[in-house]
């Protein structure tokens, strides 16, 4: 079974290739939400733009720097003692029921 496309897990995670990457903070407010996904696609944009080598490395921290904010990069934004599989492949955890389902959505 392979998925190309992003699949939600409900709450913390998604599926993205098969592997299983955070979800943004769903505790951040709205409005700092908003804010920083508007970061993250102007670092991105900033990525594509780039004409040298240093502009891409600076474009890509800022990235780096909007994903940890969301929380979908570093630390866990949960504090229910659930584990952090970020980047397992979801056949062999807690979530193999839910991605084998997928296949029939």
């Amino acid at each position: 079974m392979s998925f190309n496309s992003t699949k939600v897990i409900p709450q913390k995670f998604s599926i993205f290739k098969n592997r299983l990457s955070h979800c943004t903070n769903l505790t951040l407010p709205e409005a700092e939400r908003a804010a920083l996904v508007k970061e993250l696609m102007q670092a991105r944009l900033a990525v594509k733009n780039a004409k040298t080598n240093e502009d891409v490395k600076t474009a890509q921290g800022k990235v780096h720097e909007a994903k940890v904010a969301l929380g979908e990069r570093g630390p866990v934004w949960w504090n229910d003692g659930a584990p952090d599989v970020n980047r397992h492949h979801p056949k062999n955890r807690l979530q193999a029921v839910w991605w084998r389902g997928l296949a029939q959505d």
